[in-house]
């Protein structure tokens, strides 16, 4: 009797782990298509190169911001991908999770796809093309998540903005940025992308970092105040961006700290996927 409760554990144990390794490949080979999509769908625009000009005309905290971040002449970012670990929840009450990420941009068309994974849980959350989606499944092949529509192209643009801290050139004013004045120590900036506008306020410190970001972001189809705080900037390629950057929901029964990430790595303007997930 015994034996044969080993025998049945041992084949669902090891059905399971087909099954996981089948859907990680699945996963693994749409994701490597999509990265692919989105690299080729945007321009190289790392000809052209920042100067203080650029900025003479937009508001004093976040000409600060630049004369901290950027060095002259900085060629503008076309592409950026990077490594993080850190922690994550979905609920206030919940213990935090390890989590692992990949993340890949671009720049002259505003875009993104994250890939992270908790133990068993994988998600993928991306902006292409003006249209947002999040998928997260169980054991890779499980959907338990599948989101998308106009509350969720809103939030994936306003997620790439809150990040483009990490790729400093993409904030520089465009035919997509507009910076607003607000006083010393925040702006509004205002970003436009196939036919969807969204805006948050940057708020910066005395050194020129960005310190805080916050907008107002759907969860669960209500507009919820969402902020990101940025730290632990560093010197990478000549220019400053922050390498810890913690997620807060800023609810009527209190903040909700969600995500803590920590940046291991980060290239710019190589449009491939990483090797190893």
């Amino acid at each position: 009797m015994i034996n044969k409760i080993f025998l049945i554990t041992g084949i669902i144990v090891f059905g399971l782990a087909i099954t996981f390794f089948i859907g990680d490949r699945i996963m693994k080979s749409q994701s490597a298509r999509e990265i692919e999509k989105l690299f080729a769908a945007s321009d190289y625009i790392s000809d052209k190169v920042y100067s203080s000009q650029q900025i003479k005309s937009l508001p004093n905290p976040v000409q600060r911001y630049f004369k901290y971040s950027l060095p002259e002449n900085q060629p503008t970012i076309s592409y950026a991908r990077l490594k993080h670990g850190g922690e994550f929840r979905t609920k206030p009450d919940q213990k935090w999770m390890t989590i692992k990420g990949q993340e890949y941009f671009t720049v002259q068309k505003p875009g993104f796809i994250w890939l992270g994974k908790v133990p068993l849980v994988s998600a993928k959350d991306m902006y292409y093309d003006g249209k947002g989606s999040l998928k997260v499944r169980l054991l890779s092949l499980i959907k338990l998540v599948d989101a998308r529509g106009k509350e969720v192209d809103q939030g994936e643009l306003l997620r790439w903005l809150a990040e483009a801290a990490w790729f400093p050139t993409a904030l520089l004013p465009s035919e997509k940025l507009n910076w607003e004045p607000i006083d010393n120590d925040s702006s509004r900036a205002v970003l436009s992308d196939e036919g969807l506008t969204v805006e948050g306020v940057f708020t910066f410190n005395e050194q020129g970092q960005i310190a805080l970001f916050n907008t107002k972001r759907y969860k669960d189809n209500s507009l919820e105040s969402w902020t990101g705080h940025y730290k632990d900037y560093r010197d990478v390629d000549g220019m400053k961006i922050p390498f810890s950057v913690e997620v807060v929901w800023n609810l009527e029964s209190g903040d909700f700290s969600y995500a803590r990430f920590s940046m291991t790595e980060i290239d710019y303007n190589i449009p491939e996927k990483y090797n190893h997930h």
